[in-house]
Protein backbone atom coordinates (compact mmCIF):
# COMPACT_ATOMS: atom_id res chain seq x y z
CA UNK A 1 0.00 0.00 0.00
CA UNK A 2 1.44 3.35 -1.03
CA UNK A 3 2.48 5.65 1.83
CA UNK A 4 0.40 8.82 1.78
CA UNK A 5 -0.31 8.50 -1.93
CA UNK A 6 -3.72 8.32 -3.56
CA UNK A 7 -4.77 8.11 -7.22
CA UNK A 8 -4.44 11.41 -9.09
CA UNK A 9 -7.18 13.99 -8.98
CA UNK A 10 -8.03 16.15 -11.95
CA UNK A 11 -5.27 16.18 -14.53
CA UNK A 12 -5.14 19.16 -16.86
CA UNK A 13 -4.72 18.79 -20.61
CA UNK A 14 -1.65 20.45 -22.10
CA UNK A 15 -2.39 22.19 -25.39
CA UNK A 16 -0.38 20.47 -28.12
CA UNK A 17 -0.29 17.04 -26.45
CA UNK A 18 -2.68 14.15 -27.08
CA UNK A 19 -2.48 10.71 -25.49
CA UNK A 20 -3.95 7.25 -25.91
CA UNK A 21 -3.68 3.90 -24.15
CA UNK A 22 -4.59 0.39 -25.20
CA UNK A 23 -4.24 -3.32 -24.35
CA UNK A 24 -1.52 -5.00 -26.41
CA UNK A 25 -1.21 -8.10 -24.22
CA UNK A 26 2.58 -7.90 -23.98
CA UNK A 27 2.59 -9.33 -20.45
CA UNK A 28 -0.70 -8.30 -18.89
CA UNK A 29 -3.99 -9.70 -20.18
CA UNK A 30 -6.54 -7.57 -18.38
CA UNK A 31 -5.34 -3.98 -18.73
CA UNK A 32 -3.88 -1.33 -21.02
CA UNK A 33 -0.13 -1.74 -21.40
CA UNK A 34 0.85 0.59 -24.25
CA UNK A 35 0.59 4.38 -24.37
CA UNK A 36 1.08 6.77 -27.27
CA UNK A 37 1.78 10.48 -26.91
CA UNK A 38 1.43 12.90 -29.81
CA UNK A 39 3.28 16.22 -29.75
CA UNK A 40 2.25 19.17 -31.89
CA UNK A 41 4.70 20.37 -34.54
CA UNK A 42 7.21 22.81 -33.08
CA UNK A 43 7.30 21.14 -29.66
CA UNK A 44 10.70 21.37 -27.96
CA UNK A 45 11.86 18.19 -26.25
CA UNK A 46 14.70 17.35 -23.87
CA UNK A 47 15.43 14.01 -22.24
CA UNK A 48 17.86 12.28 -19.91
CA UNK A 49 18.46 8.53 -19.91
CA UNK A 50 19.90 5.83 -17.69
CA UNK A 51 23.66 5.64 -17.15
CA UNK A 52 23.53 1.86 -16.76
CA UNK A 53 25.98 0.33 -19.26
CA UNK A 54 23.39 -2.32 -20.19
CA UNK A 55 21.14 0.31 -21.70
CA UNK A 56 17.97 -1.13 -23.14
CA UNK A 57 17.29 -1.16 -26.88
CA UNK A 58 14.58 1.54 -26.70
CA UNK A 59 16.95 3.82 -24.78
CA UNK A 60 19.55 3.47 -27.52
CA UNK A 61 17.01 4.15 -30.27
CA UNK A 62 15.27 7.02 -28.45
CA UNK A 63 18.54 8.80 -27.76
CA UNK A 64 19.67 8.40 -31.37
CA UNK A 65 16.35 9.66 -32.74
CA UNK A 66 16.34 12.64 -30.38
CA UNK A 67 19.71 13.71 -31.74
CA UNK A 68 18.37 13.63 -35.31
CA UNK A 69 15.12 15.57 -35.16
CA UNK A 70 12.30 16.89 -33.00
CA UNK A 71 10.00 14.04 -31.92
CA UNK A 72 6.30 13.95 -32.78
CA UNK A 73 5.36 10.74 -30.98
CA UNK A 74 6.38 8.81 -27.86
CA UNK A 75 5.50 5.11 -27.70
CA UNK A 76 5.65 3.48 -24.25
CA UNK A 77 5.03 -0.15 -23.31
CA UNK A 78 4.89 -1.92 -19.94
CA UNK A 79 5.56 -5.57 -19.13
CA UNK A 80 8.73 -6.07 -21.16
CA UNK A 81 11.86 -3.89 -20.88
CA UNK A 82 13.38 -4.99 -24.20
CA UNK A 83 16.73 -4.93 -22.38
CA UNK A 84 19.53 -7.45 -22.70
CA UNK A 85 17.99 -8.49 -26.01
CA UNK A 86 20.90 -7.70 -28.34
CA UNK A 87 20.53 -6.60 -31.97
CA UNK A 88 17.09 -8.21 -32.20
CA UNK A 89 15.86 -5.90 -29.46
CA UNK A 90 17.16 -2.85 -31.29
CA UNK A 91 15.39 -4.03 -34.45
CA UNK A 92 12.11 -4.39 -32.55
CA UNK A 93 12.46 -0.89 -31.07
CA UNK A 94 13.13 0.53 -34.53
CA UNK A 95 10.28 -1.49 -36.05
CA UNK A 96 7.85 -0.13 -33.45
CA UNK A 97 8.88 3.39 -34.49
CA UNK A 98 8.34 2.46 -38.14
CA UNK A 99 4.88 1.20 -37.22
CA UNK A 100 3.92 4.50 -35.59
CA UNK A 101 5.43 6.48 -38.46
CA UNK A 102 3.43 4.63 -41.11
CA UNK A 103 0.18 4.97 -39.17
CA UNK A 104 0.62 8.62 -38.17
CA UNK A 105 2.40 9.96 -41.26
CA UNK A 106 5.74 11.01 -39.82
CA UNK A 107 9.35 9.91 -40.07
CA UNK A 108 10.54 6.95 -37.94
CA UNK A 109 13.16 9.22 -36.39
CA UNK A 110 10.32 11.40 -35.08
CA UNK A 111 9.20 8.55 -32.79
CA UNK A 112 10.82 7.84 -29.41
CA UNK A 113 10.30 4.32 -27.98
CA UNK A 114 10.25 3.54 -24.24
CA UNK A 115 9.84 0.18 -22.50
CA UNK A 116 9.59 -1.01 -18.91
CA UNK A 117 9.15 -4.43 -17.35
CA UNK A 118 11.00 -7.73 -17.28
CA UNK A 119 14.63 -7.63 -18.46
CA UNK A 120 16.11 -10.20 -20.84
CA UNK A 121 12.99 -11.41 -22.64
CA UNK A 122 12.44 -10.80 -26.37
CA UNK A 123 9.82 -8.17 -27.15
CA UNK A 124 7.66 -9.17 -30.13
CA UNK A 125 6.34 -6.60 -32.58
CA UNK A 126 2.93 -8.24 -33.01
CA UNK A 127 1.36 -6.69 -29.87
CA UNK A 128 2.16 -3.21 -31.18
CA UNK A 129 0.64 -4.10 -34.54
CA UNK A 130 -2.54 -5.25 -32.82
CA UNK A 131 -3.04 -2.08 -30.80
CA UNK A 132 -1.74 0.63 -33.15
CA UNK A 133 -5.01 1.48 -34.89
CA UNK A 134 -6.82 1.76 -31.56
CA UNK A 135 -4.09 4.04 -30.22
CA UNK A 136 -4.27 6.30 -33.26
CA UNK A 137 -8.06 6.57 -33.03
CA UNK A 138 -8.00 7.13 -29.27
CA UNK A 139 -5.65 10.12 -29.13
CA UNK A 140 -7.16 12.79 -26.90
CA UNK A 141 -5.79 15.65 -24.79
CA UNK A 142 -7.64 14.41 -21.71
CA UNK A 143 -6.18 10.91 -21.44
CA UNK A 144 -3.25 11.55 -19.11
CA UNK A 145 -4.63 9.23 -16.43
CA UNK A 146 -5.23 6.41 -18.92
CA UNK A 147 -1.63 6.72 -20.10
CA UNK A 148 -0.30 6.83 -16.52
CA UNK A 149 -2.12 3.58 -15.76
CA UNK A 150 -0.88 1.90 -18.95
CA UNK A 151 2.82 2.37 -18.13
CA UNK A 152 2.60 0.87 -14.61
CA UNK A 153 4.42 -2.36 -13.70
CA UNK A 154 4.63 -3.14 -9.98
CA UNK A 155 3.21 0.29 -9.20
CA UNK A 156 0.03 0.17 -7.12
CA UNK A 157 -1.08 3.73 -7.92
CA UNK A 158 -0.81 5.76 -11.15
CA UNK A 159 1.44 8.75 -10.56
CA UNK A 160 0.48 12.04 -12.23
CA UNK A 161 0.05 15.69 -11.25
CA UNK A 162 -0.89 19.04 -12.82
CA UNK A 163 -0.40 22.70 -11.98
CA UNK A 164 -1.12 26.09 -13.53
CA UNK A 165 1.10 29.17 -13.36
CA UNK A 166 -0.78 32.44 -13.75
CA UNK A 167 1.35 35.00 -15.59
CA UNK A 168 0.72 38.50 -16.91
CA UNK A 169 0.70 36.97 -20.41
CA UNK A 170 -1.77 34.23 -19.55
CA UNK A 171 -1.85 30.86 -17.80
CA UNK A 172 0.78 28.14 -18.31
CA UNK A 173 0.00 24.48 -17.62
CA UNK A 174 2.35 21.71 -16.52
CA UNK A 175 1.19 18.08 -16.37
CA UNK A 176 3.45 15.11 -15.72
CA UNK A 177 3.25 11.38 -15.12
CA UNK A 178 5.76 8.80 -13.93
CA UNK A 179 6.08 5.11 -13.18
CA UNK A 180 8.41 3.26 -10.86
CA UNK A 181 8.30 1.30 -7.62
CA UNK A 182 11.37 -0.93 -7.45
CA UNK A 183 14.93 -1.01 -8.83
CA UNK A 184 15.13 2.64 -7.83
CA UNK A 185 18.24 4.73 -7.22
CA UNK A 186 19.94 7.70 -8.88
CA UNK A 187 21.64 7.87 -12.30
CA UNK A 188 18.69 7.45 -12.89
CA UNK A 189 16.12 5.23 -11.23
CA UNK A 190 14.08 2.45 -12.86
CA UNK A 191 11.48 4.93 -13.80
CA UNK A 192 9.90 6.62 -16.73
CA UNK A 193 8.72 10.21 -16.42
CA UNK A 194 6.98 12.37 -19.02
CA UNK A 195 6.33 16.03 -18.26
CA UNK A 196 4.68 18.46 -20.67
CA UNK A 197 3.98 22.18 -20.64
CA UNK A 198 2.37 24.60 -23.07
CA UNK A 199 5.01 27.24 -22.32
CA UNK A 200 7.27 28.44 -25.13
CA UNK A 201 10.80 27.53 -24.03
CA UNK A 202 13.98 27.61 -26.17
CA UNK A 203 15.78 24.29 -26.51
CA UNK A 204 18.84 25.22 -24.44
CA UNK A 205 16.70 26.62 -21.64
CA UNK A 206 14.53 23.49 -21.65
CA UNK A 207 17.61 21.33 -21.24
CA UNK A 208 18.86 23.52 -18.41
CA UNK A 209 15.51 23.21 -16.63
CA UNK A 210 15.50 19.44 -17.06
CA UNK A 211 19.05 18.93 -15.79
CA UNK A 212 18.48 21.11 -12.73
CA UNK A 213 15.15 19.49 -11.97
CA UNK A 214 16.33 15.90 -12.32
CA UNK A 215 19.24 16.53 -9.98
CA UNK A 216 16.89 17.66 -7.22
CA UNK A 217 14.13 15.12 -7.84
CA UNK A 218 14.52 11.84 -9.73
CA UNK A 219 18.22 11.69 -8.87
CA UNK A 220 17.48 12.33 -5.20
CA UNK A 221 15.46 9.16 -4.54
CA UNK A 222 16.36 5.58 -3.80
CA UNK A 223 14.38 2.48 -2.87
CA UNK A 224 16.82 -0.42 -3.13
CA UNK A 225 20.05 0.92 -4.64
CA UNK A 226 19.59 -0.78 -8.03
CA UNK A 227 19.76 1.24 -11.24
CA UNK A 228 17.70 0.22 -14.23
CA UNK A 229 18.51 -0.39 -17.88
CA UNK A 230 15.52 1.58 -19.15
CA UNK A 231 14.84 4.74 -17.22
CA UNK A 232 14.26 8.08 -18.86
CA UNK A 233 12.81 11.49 -18.10
CA UNK A 234 11.36 13.54 -20.95
CA UNK A 235 10.41 17.23 -20.74
CA UNK A 236 8.28 18.67 -23.55
CA UNK A 237 7.27 22.30 -24.25
CA UNK A 238 4.64 22.75 -26.95
CA UNK A 239 4.62 26.57 -26.93
CA UNK A 240 0.84 26.52 -27.49
CA UNK A 241 0.17 29.05 -24.71
CA UNK A 242 2.56 31.53 -26.40
CA UNK A 243 3.86 32.48 -22.96
CA UNK A 244 7.63 32.79 -23.35
CA UNK A 245 9.72 31.32 -20.54
CA UNK A 246 13.39 32.27 -20.77
CA UNK A 247 16.04 32.98 -18.16
CA UNK A 248 15.67 36.73 -18.70
CA UNK A 249 11.86 36.65 -18.75
CA UNK A 250 9.63 37.69 -15.87
CA UNK A 251 8.12 34.20 -15.80
CA UNK A 252 11.33 32.22 -15.36
CA UNK A 253 11.46 32.03 -11.58
CA UNK A 254 7.80 31.15 -11.12
CA UNK A 255 7.84 28.56 -13.89
CA UNK A 256 11.10 26.90 -12.83
CA UNK A 257 9.84 26.70 -9.26
CA UNK A 258 6.57 25.03 -10.26
CA UNK A 259 8.34 22.65 -12.64
CA UNK A 260 10.67 21.57 -9.84
CA UNK A 261 7.65 21.06 -7.59
CA UNK A 262 6.04 18.77 -10.19
CA UNK A 263 9.24 16.79 -10.65
CA UNK A 264 9.79 16.40 -6.91
CA UNK A 265 6.17 15.38 -6.39
CA UNK A 266 6.51 12.65 -9.04
CA UNK A 267 9.87 11.52 -7.65
CA UNK A 268 8.52 11.32 -4.12
CA UNK A 269 5.43 9.48 -5.40
CA UNK A 270 7.73 6.75 -6.71
CA UNK A 271 9.26 6.32 -3.23
CA UNK A 272 5.84 6.47 -1.57
CA UNK A 273 4.75 3.60 -3.84
CA UNK A 274 7.99 1.66 -3.42
CA UNK A 275 7.55 -2.09 -3.52
CA UNK A 276 6.32 -3.18 -0.10
CA UNK A 277 6.95 0.22 1.47
CA UNK A 278 5.36 1.13 4.79
CA UNK A 279 7.51 4.21 5.48
CA UNK A 280 8.44 7.35 3.55
CA UNK A 281 11.73 8.62 4.96
CA UNK A 282 13.49 11.91 4.34
CA UNK A 283 17.25 11.80 4.93
CA UNK A 284 18.65 15.27 5.41
CA UNK A 285 22.42 15.57 5.81
CA UNK A 286 23.66 19.03 6.76
CA UNK A 287 26.77 20.81 8.06
CA UNK A 288 28.79 18.95 5.43
CA UNK A 289 31.93 20.24 3.74
CA UNK A 290 30.42 19.83 0.24
CA UNK A 291 27.11 18.88 -1.33
CA UNK A 292 28.76 15.78 -2.79
CA UNK A 293 29.87 14.71 0.67
CA UNK A 294 26.38 15.23 2.05
CA UNK A 295 24.84 13.19 -0.77
CA UNK A 296 27.36 10.38 -0.25
CA UNK A 297 26.42 10.13 3.41
CA UNK A 298 22.70 10.27 2.67
CA UNK A 299 22.87 7.51 0.06
CA UNK A 300 25.05 5.28 2.22
CA UNK A 301 22.45 5.46 4.97
CA UNK A 302 19.58 5.03 2.51
CA UNK A 303 21.13 1.94 0.89
CA UNK A 304 21.92 0.11 4.13
CA UNK A 305 19.67 -2.97 4.46
CA UNK A 306 20.19 -2.85 8.21
CA UNK A 307 18.99 0.74 8.41
CA UNK A 308 16.05 0.10 6.08
CA UNK A 309 14.86 -2.94 8.03
CA UNK A 310 15.09 -0.89 11.23
CA UNK A 311 12.85 1.70 9.56
CA UNK A 312 10.36 -1.09 8.80
CA UNK A 313 10.41 -2.21 12.43
CA UNK A 314 10.05 1.37 13.74
CA UNK A 315 13.28 0.64 15.60
CA UNK A 316 15.40 3.75 16.31
CA UNK A 317 18.60 1.72 15.97
CA UNK A 318 20.91 4.72 15.84
CA UNK A 319 24.01 2.51 15.88
CA UNK A 320 23.16 1.25 12.38
CA UNK A 321 22.77 4.81 11.12
CA UNK A 322 26.09 5.94 12.61
CA UNK A 323 27.82 2.88 11.18
CA UNK A 324 26.58 3.84 7.72
CA UNK A 325 27.71 7.44 8.20
CA UNK A 326 31.14 6.18 9.22
CA UNK A 327 31.62 4.14 6.03
CA UNK A 328 30.37 6.81 3.62
CA UNK A 329 33.87 7.74 2.48
CA UNK A 330 34.39 10.89 4.56
CA UNK A 331 37.89 9.89 5.61
CA UNK A 332 38.57 12.91 7.81
CA UNK A 333 35.20 12.83 9.58
CA UNK A 334 35.46 13.93 13.22
CA UNK A 335 32.90 11.70 14.86
CA UNK A 336 32.74 13.84 17.99
CA UNK A 337 31.08 16.55 15.85
CA UNK A 338 28.27 14.35 14.52
CA UNK A 339 24.68 14.77 15.68
CA UNK A 340 21.59 12.75 14.80
CA UNK A 341 17.97 13.86 15.07
CA UNK A 342 14.67 12.11 14.41
CA UNK A 343 11.97 14.52 13.28
CA UNK A 344 8.32 13.57 13.02
CA UNK A 345 4.89 15.04 12.56
CA UNK A 346 3.66 18.21 14.28
CA UNK A 347 7.23 19.45 14.70
CA UNK A 348 8.34 16.66 17.03
CA UNK A 349 12.17 16.58 17.19
CA UNK A 350 14.20 14.07 19.15
CA UNK A 351 17.97 14.40 19.50
CA UNK A 352 19.42 10.88 19.55
CA UNK A 353 23.14 11.54 19.14
CA UNK A 354 25.04 14.65 20.18
CA UNK A 355 28.80 15.15 19.91
CA UNK A 356 29.21 11.69 18.39
CA UNK A 357 27.59 9.77 21.25
CA UNK A 358 24.15 9.05 22.67
CA UNK A 359 22.49 12.22 23.96
CA UNK A 360 22.11 11.82 27.75
CA UNK A 361 18.55 13.17 27.52
CA UNK A 362 17.46 10.68 24.83
CA UNK A 363 14.74 8.17 25.66
CA UNK A 364 14.17 5.14 23.42
CA UNK A 365 10.40 5.44 23.57
CA UNK A 366 10.60 8.96 22.10
CA UNK A 367 12.64 7.81 19.12
CA UNK A 368 10.36 4.81 18.57
CA UNK A 369 7.31 7.09 18.64
CA UNK A 370 8.73 9.21 15.79
CA UNK A 371 9.64 6.19 13.69
CA UNK A 372 6.27 4.51 14.21
CA UNK A 373 4.69 7.14 11.95
CA UNK A 374 4.45 6.44 8.21
CA UNK A 375 6.57 9.52 7.47
CA UNK A 376 9.57 10.95 9.33
CA UNK A 377 12.93 12.65 8.78
CA UNK A 378 16.41 11.53 9.81
CA UNK A 379 18.61 14.59 10.18
CA UNK A 380 22.36 14.02 10.29
CA UNK A 381 24.67 16.91 11.17
CA UNK A 382 28.32 16.33 10.26
CA UNK A 383 29.79 19.46 11.86
CA UNK A 384 32.09 20.16 8.91
CA UNK A 385 30.64 23.09 6.97
CA UNK A 386 27.46 24.58 5.52
CA UNK A 387 26.59 22.23 2.65
CA UNK A 388 23.56 19.95 2.73
CA UNK A 389 21.63 17.39 0.68
CA UNK A 390 18.28 15.66 0.92
CA UNK A 391 17.40 12.15 -0.26
CA UNK A 392 14.02 10.42 -0.08
CA UNK A 393 13.84 6.69 0.57
CA UNK A 394 11.63 3.92 1.95
CA UNK A 395 11.89 1.01 4.33
CA UNK A 396 12.63 -2.63 3.41
CA UNK A 397 9.77 -4.97 4.23
CA UNK A 398 8.78 -8.63 3.87
CA UNK A 399 6.53 -7.56 0.99
CA UNK A 400 9.47 -6.15 -0.99
CA UNK A 401 11.14 -9.57 -0.89
CA UNK A 402 7.94 -11.32 -1.92
CA UNK A 403 7.25 -8.99 -4.85
CA UNK A 404 10.74 -9.34 -6.28
CA UNK A 405 10.95 -13.07 -5.61
CA UNK A 406 7.74 -13.63 -7.57
CA UNK A 407 8.19 -10.94 -10.26
CA UNK A 408 8.81 -13.36 -13.13
CA UNK A 409 6.60 -16.19 -11.89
Amino acid sequence: MAVGLTPPGRLLPVAGVRLAAGPAGIRYTDRDDVALMELAPGTRTAAVFTRNRFRAAPVQVAEAHLMQTAPRYLLVNAGNANAGTGPAGVQTAKASCDLVARRMGCQPSQVLPFSTGVIGEPLPLAPFERVMDALARGLDAGRWLDAARAIMTTDTVPKAISCVIETADGPVTITGMAKGAGMIRPDMATMLAFIATDAAIPGQELRRLLDAGVGASFNAITVDGDTSTNDACVLMATGASRVAVERRSAHWQAFSGELLWVMQWLAQAIVRDAEGATKFVTLHVCAAATVEEARAVAYTVAHSPLVKTAFFASDPNWGRILAAVGRAGVDDLEVERVALWLEGMQGRRVCVVRDGALDPAYREREGAAVMAAPEFTVRIELGRGTASATVWTSDLSHEYVRINAEYRS
